[in-house]
């Protein structure tokens, strides 16, 4: 068995069915960011131990738990409360800790719009370190997100996905959610020092290619329309039908904001604006 960790901040509408998704675990912890809503009252109805701790990036919330939460058990899976778990990754994990060849694992996610699986145009599978054993790794921010760090037994990969209801909020929410994304990922765009590796691109390692395709882009003119033309016709969006269409729609819009934040950072950084 594992524990699992959920991070929230007004979650009502979707933590129930998060939690009905891992109704077998005992061990279930919820970090919460000081929610103003039913979030807490729900998590504690279905039994899960509750924290509270100030919001600073996805990173240090995911440490946070690691690192203070006593947890029932050595092996730990990080969860949002827009995802949901099933049995079949249940069993994958359990195997993975019984064969400890590595102490972390990157997993994919299910990208659903609508409650429909968007494949081609969100470019599955899509992996980040969610399974790892207490001590074995840690979390480092990078972007809007999280990679992972301290790799102390190497880094491994699980088969079976989980599912990602990231536009389970309606898309208002997930505007307001990514206006800060993007912020985040101009200024990363910006500090990144990094050079950019084009053997990379032709990388068999889906996390290398994905990497290098995402900080080249980020030196390219005209990268909105790139974006929707990159999901939608080399990876073939298409073939999810309107939905995949809508879906692609929204990665333009995301890159777009990116970019108008990407000029607003290099203009104070020039002293034009403040």
């Amino acid at each position: 068995m594992f524990s699992i960790v959920i991070l929230t901040y007004n979650e009502e509408s979707s933590i129930q069915s998060c939690l009905e998704s891992i109704n077998w675990c005992d061990d279930i912890v919820i970090i919460d960011s000081y929610s103003q809503d039913q979030t807490l009252e729900i998590g504690e109805k279905f039994g899960a131990r509750v924290y509270k701790n100030e919001f600073v990036d996805f990173a240090q919330q995911r440490n946070f738990a690691n690192e203070e939460i006593k947890f029932k058990y050595q092996w730990v899976f990080h969860l949002d409360a827009d995802e949901h778990f099933n049995l079949d990754l249940k069993k994958e994990c359990e195997v993975a800790i019984k064969k400890y060849e590595y102490g972390a694992f990157m997993v994919p996610s299910k990208t659903m719009l609508y409650d429909k699986w968007i494949k081609y145009a969100a470019n599955y599978p899509v992996y980040q370190m969610r399974f790892h054993k207490i001590g074995d790794s840690r979390f480092i921010q990078h972007g809007h997100g999280q990679r992972e760090t301290d790799l102390r037994k190497g880094l491994g990969f699980l088969t079976t996905p989980y599912e990602h209801f990231s536009y389970a909020k309606g898309i208002t929410n997930w505007l307001q959610k990514h206006v800060k994304y993007a912020e985040e990922e101009a200024y990363q765009f910006y500090q990144d020092n990094e050079k950019i590796k084009i053997k990379n691109l032709f990388s068999k390692n889906t996390i290398e290619q994905r990497r290098a395709i995402k900080r080249i882009s980020a030196t390219l003119p005209f990268r909105p329309v790139l974006r929707f033309l990159y999901f939608y016709i080399i990876k073939m969006g298409f073939r999810d039908g309107r939905i995949g269409y809508e879906y692609c729609k929204l990665q333009y819009l995301f890159e777009l904001m990116v970019v108008f934040k990407s000029f607003e950072i290099r203009q104070k950084n020039k002293g034009i604006i403040s």
